[in-house]
């Protein structure tokens, strides 16, 4: 079965509205399509950002280049009579941000006859270090008698409190203080903890 057509001369020779030129060619018709700054980011932010990307490396800073851009495009926008030009002018003014920035980090930077050193790492901030370290520990904790080291594990390693630990081994606050500072001063005269002191 075939659909009919129109066969009128005069039906074929008028345009119809579906064969209009294209957008881009009619300003009006590319005003509408954005009709605020809004709309003209919504529809064309992911487009300039892949630019803005393409002019840093680094995503965050393509991100800030790109609401420079729009920022300084937002202040111009009643001023821009064609908005198909629109992507044109915001890539310019992101090339032109980006080769501002350029120049002023530029500035800062400047040669010298010595670099400076960096600070040498502590050895808190060394894994293999603080490994050492946890290990010398547990050693000297495993000297202890067994009621100090049962105390000192309990108020430092669970973080219980005094009372609690009299609780949990069933004996008094003062017997907790008074065993906990012996092993304290064993701990402090242990020769594998004596570069921590």
């Amino acid at each position: 079965m075939t659909t009919p057509v129109c066969t009128s001369a005069s039906a074929a020779a008028a345009p119809s509205r579906q064969t209009l030129p294209h957008p881009r060619l009619r300003p009006s018709v590319a005003t509408a399509m954005y009709p605020s700054f809004a709309s003209y980011v919504r529809a064309r932010q992911p487009v300039l950002l892949r630019t803005a990307r393409s002019l840093t490396a680094n995503p965050s800073d393509a991100e800030d280049l790109l609401q420079t851009a729009l920022a300084k495009t937002y202040v111009a926008w009643e001023r821009i009579e064609d908005h198909r030009a629109l992507d044109g002018y915001v890539r310019r003014a992101l090339l032109n941000t980006r080769t501002s920035q350029w120049r002023k980090r530029r500035v800062d930077e400047f040669a010298c006859d010595e670099l400076p050193e960096p600070e040498p790492a502590s050895a808190a901030d060394d894994p293999a270090e603080r490994q050492a370290l946890h290990d010398a520990m547990w050693r000297a904790i495993a000297k202890l008698p067994a009621r100090q080291r049962a105390m000192v594990v309990l108020r430092y390693y669970e973080d219980l409190s005094e009372a609690q630990t009299a609780e949990v081994l069933g004996v008094s606050v003062g017997t907790v203080k008074s065993a906990v500072s012996r092993a304290l001063g064993k701990l402090r005269e242990d020769p594998e903890l004596g570069p921590v002191r």
